[in-house]
């Protein structure tokens, strides 16, 4: 394979061999579904994924939430199938199965032996397409995302991401929380969940990825078969769903400066401005950037706040992309005295990466540790399956192990010093848990915006 292979929406099939002779597969339906494929040799066992492209960003007022509810509902009976009876198809062969709400897709997904891939579709099919939403299990789980929130909400670095995200995004969709509140979900009702699922879970939405011990010819006439038996109209033409735009949107920052004031004994710390699109071409230079800047224990945030300075025992930086927008973070738990001064060493490090850009040696070290991550990664179907999703949502092209390394290897330090001084321009925002004063950052972020 040389370059990246794109994934046109209106063609049928597709087929090519991959980094390591993997051999991937797509078929486009003419319902709409597509089904994608990537064998492993020597693998025994799979993972497939259920993906449709409908995330927290989606919702409309009166279903903030029911993306993650809707995604707890799945698991708890079909017409065909009780909760229990959904949990036993997967224990009962020492298969793992669940599922995951992101800002931008949902995907259910399942890990089993290769002989058991027909139970998997089946079930998968079934929840995807036949969930009764029961009146009384929707209650039921209402107490248990209740729970799931509470969890979270005792988590001090949890609040903080959600406060960080509000900050640096503002009223954009992806601002919002995943899981929603416990005030949406307190308001959901399901007449709306049950609208949510009706208007999203429909033949030209649907992606299924399997990567492992599979044969797509075997997969496609398992899902087919199955999505037939449930009901869904599979004669019907119906053009896959557009993917996102990717232009980027008009992002208004929200507060500058967020504290939750807690009686903790370390303060959870924020610190961010926005970053690229989930397709912007210097997606690589930014992994670069971080991998120099906070993404490991040879980084210049771990060096500089924890190894010579003591000032804490977690410190990172990390940068999530979307079709629209992008975000760029640093993180550390640190002493409430020492709040003010780690806040101000993320921004000088910032800065100083902006204007003095990076060394051979943290290229080359940077080089080393995001090829060696990518193919340590590839190792799991679970990554190969996630890989193919995000590629037919999100990107509409599949790059594989030697592209990415191609691409990785066109980054130069200037590329590197360009990226840092453009994020080291943008809006900064602070979000904070802990035992802090409001005041607590004013005159870094004063001096850091001079």
């Amino acid at each position: 394979m040389n370059g990246a292979v794109e994934f046109p929406l209106d063609l049928a099939e597709l087929s090519f061999r991959a980094a390591g002779e993997s051999l991937v597969r797509r078929s486009v339906l003419p319902s709409g579904v597509r089904i994608l494929s990537e064998h492993v040799p020597g693998s025994r066992s799979l993972t497939i994924g259920y993906w449709v492209a409908v995330g927290s960003r989606d919702e409309q007022p009166g279903h903030f939430g029911s993306t993650h509810f809707l995604e707890h509902l799945l698991f708890k009976g079909t017409q065909k199938r009780t909760a229990l009876d959904i949990a036993v198809a997967f224990d009962s062969v020492g298969g793992e199965h669940n599922a995951m709400t992101a800002k931008e897709y949902t995907c259910y997904y399942a890990k089993v032996q290769d002989r058991d891939l027909s139970m998997a579709v089946e079930v998968l099919t079934d929840m995807i397409t036949s969930s009764l939403l029961d009146p009384v299990e929707f209650e039921n789980e209402r107490g248990v995302i209740l729970e799931e929130l509470a969890m979270a909400d005792d988590d001090p670095a949890d609040v903080a991401n959600e406060r960080f995200f509000e900050a640096v995004m503002g009223a954009h969709p992806l601002g919002r929380p995943i899981g929603g509140s416990p005030e949406t979900i307190q308001a959901a009702t399901r007449a709306a969940v049950w609208e949510h699922y009706r208007a999203n879970y429909r033949p030209q939405d649907l992606v299924v990825t399997v990567a492992g011990a599979v044969d797509h010819d075997v997969l496609v006439a398992a899902v087919t078969r199955a999505l037939a038996l449930a009901g869904w109209d599979l004669g019907q033409y119906a053009a896959p769903v557009a993917r996102r735009t990717g232009h980027p949107a008009q992002i208004s920052q929200g507060d500058p400066v967020t504290i939750v004031r807690r009686p903790l004994e370390q303060a959870n710390l924020l610190v961010g401005v926005p970053g690229l699109l989930a397709a912007d071409d210097r997606r690589v230079t930014m992994s670069v950037l971080n991998s120099i800047f906070g993404g490991g224990m040879s980084s210049r945030l771990f060096q500089e706040v924890r190894e010579k300075r003591g000032l804490a025992y977690s410190v990172y930086s990390f940068a999530p992309g979307f079709s629209d927008a992008g975000l760029f973070g640093m993180y550390a738990g640190c002493t409430p005295a020492k709040a003010g001064q780690v806040v101000e060493l993320m921004l000088s490090e910032l800065n100083r990466l902006a204007e003095g850009g990076v060394t051979a040696d943290e290229m080359k070290r940077a080089s080393g540790q995001l090829s060696g991550a990518s193919a340590l990664a590839l190792e799991d179907s679970d990554t190969r399956m996630s890989r193919l999703g995000r590629s037919e949502i999100t990107l509409g092209e599949f790059v594989d192990l030697d592209e990415a390394l191609r691409r990785l290897a066109l980054v130069t330090a200037e590329d590197v010093r360009r990226l840092a001084a453009e994020l080291a321009a943008g809006p900064i925002s602070v979000a904070a848990v802990g035992a802090l004063d409001d005041d607590v950052f004013t005159s870094v972020l004063s001096a850091a915006r001079r």
